[in-house]
C-alpha cells in the first residue's frame, strides 16, 4: 500500500511525459478481475479517458492485456489502437513489482487523434516515460530515499532537464532554458555539467551544501533543492533513470518560484505585524486594568471597589485571549490554556485559590480569535458569579471545585460549569435576574455566539450549573 501511495504521489510526471492517461488496476482478493484504483490525465495533452474510471472493475479473461502483464510480469502493447467514441487509443500495460512480484497494473492509455511527427521536446519526453515506466515493471519506480517537501515542487511542464551519467545536459526545454537564463546564464545549456553551471551562477549562501548540490543536479539522488540568487529563486527535482537497474542519466525538472517566495515573503510580514498588533492590544487591556485597579483602591465605598474589581477581571479576560494570539501568530488559539487561565485569574483574584478548584474535562480545541474573545469573558463572568456566590467571602473554611465539562459534536461546542457551591436562590430566573453579570452572559451567548444558554441546579442536587451550546462556525 506505502509502494503504491508513493507510486501516486509521482505518477504526475509520467502522465504528462507520456502525454497519457494513467489508470491503476488493482488485482482482485479473489483474483477474479481487477479494480481501478487510481487515475491521472496528463497536462500536456488531450485526455483519453475523458470518464471516471474509478471503481470500475473489469473481470478477468476481458482484457487479455491486463491478464499477460499480470501473469508474466512484463510490460504489454496492443499493435493496433483501440476506438473510443470515434478516437484510436493506444494501451500499454505495465505491471507494476514490489519486493519481487506483480503488486498492481497501470494502463497507459494515449489519445492518437492528430498525431504528428514529434518535436525534439516530445521525443525527449517519451523516451524519459519509456525509461520511468521499464522503472514501474523493474521494481526502481518510485525511488527511495527523501520525499519532496515542497508543496509547489516542479512539474514536466515548469522546465525538462535530461542529463547523462555524468550529469551533463543532454536536452533542455525552452521553459528549463528560460529559468536558467533569468539565473544569469548566456547561451545555451546543452552539453554543459549543470552542478557545475549552477555554482557559477548562484553565491555559495543561496546554495545547499556541496555534496547535495552535486547529488542532485548530478543526477544522483532522487529530492529536490531550492537555490537562489538575489533575484531568482527556483526549485530543482532530480529523478535518477535506471530502466535496467543501473543509472544511465536522470530527469530534472525546474520550477521559477520567484514570485511565490515573494508572496511567502509578505505573508511572513503579515503574520508577524498582526502578532504585533496582538501584543499591542494586550499592553493596552493591561494598562486599563493597571489603572481601574488603582482606582479601586481608591474607592471607599466597597460596592464601587467590587465593581472596579469586577471591571478589571473582564479587561483581564480578554488580555489573555490577545497573549495567546500574539504567540501564536495565527487567528486561531487553542483555547484550554485560555480556559485554564482564567480558572486560576478568577480564584487568584478572589483570593479562595487554596480551597475553591476549577477542573476542565474535555477540550475546548483550537477556536477561531472571535470565537475565543467572546468565550473568554463568558466564561469568566460565570466562574466569578460561581466564586462570588457560591463560595461567600463569609464563609472562609468552605472547600469545593468549579468544574468545566467540554465537548465537540457536530459543529458545536457543549460546555456545562458546575459547581458544589450554595446553590442558586429560590425561585431564580435567568430572565428577570438583575446581575450585571449574568445579563452581559446571555447577551454574548444569544447574540455574539448565537447559542443557548440554560442555568440550573447541579446533578448532585448541590451547587449550581450552567450549560452552554454554541456553534463553532
Amino acid at each position: 500500500m506505502a509502494w503504491l501511495h508513493q507510486l501516486m504521489a509521482d505518477w504526475q510526471i509520467i502522465a504528462d511525459l507520456s502525454f497519457a492517461d494513467l489508470v491503476l488496476w488493482l488485482p482482485d482478493c479473489e483474483g477474479n478481475g481487477y479494480w481501478a484504483g487510481g487515475q491521472m490525465r496528463p497536462t500536456t495533452g488531450p485526455t483519453a479517458l475523458p470518464d471516471d474510471l474509478l471503481g470500475t472493475f473489469i473481470p478477468v479473461g476481458r482484457r487479455r492485456m491486463m491478464d499477460e502483464a499480470y501473469g508474466y510480469g512484463r510490460l504489454v502493447r496492443e499493435g493496433d489502437p483501440e476506438w473510443r467514441d470515434d478516437v484510436p487509443v493506444r494501451v500499454e500495460v505495465i505491471p507494476v513489482r514490489r519486493g519481487g512480484r506483480v503488486i498492481a497494473l497501470v494502463a497507459r492509455n494515449t489519445n492518437l487523434l492528430g498525431v504528428r511527427t514529434p518535436s525534439r521536446l516530445e521525443l525527449s519526453y517519451l523516451q524519459t516515460a519509456a525509461e520511468l515506466t521499464q522503472m514501474i515493471a523493474g521494481g526502481w519506480f518510485p525511488p527511495a530515499g527523501q520525499r519532496s517537501d515542497h508543496a509547489d515542487s516542479p512539474r514536466v511542464g515548469d522546465g525538462f532537464l535530461r542529463l547523462d551519467a555524468a550529469g551533463r545536459v543532454e536536452y533542455a526545454s525552452p521553459n528549463a532554458l528560460s529559468v536558467y537564463r533569468r539565473l544569469g546564464l548566456d547561451g545555451d545549456l546543452t552539453n554543459l555539467v549543470l552542478a557545475d553551471l549552477t555554482r557559477d551562477l548562484v553565491p555559495p549562501r543561496r546554495r545547499p551544501d556541496e555534496e547535495t548540490l552535486s547529488a542532485v543536479l548530478g543526477g544522483r539522488a532522487d529530492r529536490d533543492i531550492e537555490i537562489a540568487t538575489d533575484e531568482v529563486a527556483l526549485i530543482v527535482r532530480s529523478i535518477a533513470l535506471r530502466p535496467l537497474g543501473e543509472r544511465i542519466g536522470a530527469a530534472i525538472l525546474l520550477r521559477d518560484v520567484t514570485e511565490l517566495r515573494r508572496r511567502d515573503r509578505e505573508l511572513v510580514t503579515k503574520d508577524a505585524t498582526i502578532r504585533e498588533i496582538h501584543h499591542r492590544v494586550k499592553n493596552n487591556l493591561q494598562t486599563v486594568a493597571a489603572l481601574l485597579r488603582l482606582q479601586a483602591r481608591r474607592m471607599d465605598q466597597p460596592s464601587a471597589r467590587a465593581a472596579l474589581e469586577e471591571a478589571v477581571r473582564r479587561v483581564g479576560s480578554i488580555a489573555i485571549v490577545h497573549e495567546t494570539l500574539s504567540e501564536s501568530g495565527e487567528e486561531h488559539v487553542d483555547f484550554d490554556e485560555i480556559a485554564d487561565r482564567l480558572g486560576r485569574m478568577v480564584t487568584d483574584v478572589s483570593g479562595i485559590g487554596g480551597r475553591v478548584h476549577v477542573l476542565r474535562k474535555g477540550s475546548f480545541g483550537v477556536l477561531a480569535s472571535e470565537l475565543a474573545t467572546t468565550l473568554a469573558t463568558v466564561l469568566t463572568e460565570i466562574l466569578q458569579n460561581s466564586v462570588e456566590h457560591g463560595y461567600p467571602s463569609d464563609q472562609a473554611e468552605a472547600e469545593g471545585r468549579i468544574v468545566i465539562a467540554v465537548r465537540r459534536r457536530a459543529a458545536r461546542l457543549h460546555v456545562s460549569i458546575e459547581d458544589d457551591g450554595a446553590g442558586l436562590p429560590a425561585a431564580f430566573d435567568l430572565t428577570a435576574s438583575s446581575s450585571l453579570g449574568l445579563s452581559i452572559v446571555r447577551t454574548l451567548v444569544e447574540s455574539e455566539l448565537n447559542g443557548q444558554i440554560e442555568i440550573g441546579t447541579a446533578q448532585r442536587g448541590r451547587g449550581a450549573r450552567v450549560q452552554l451550546d454554541v456553534p463553532l462556525s
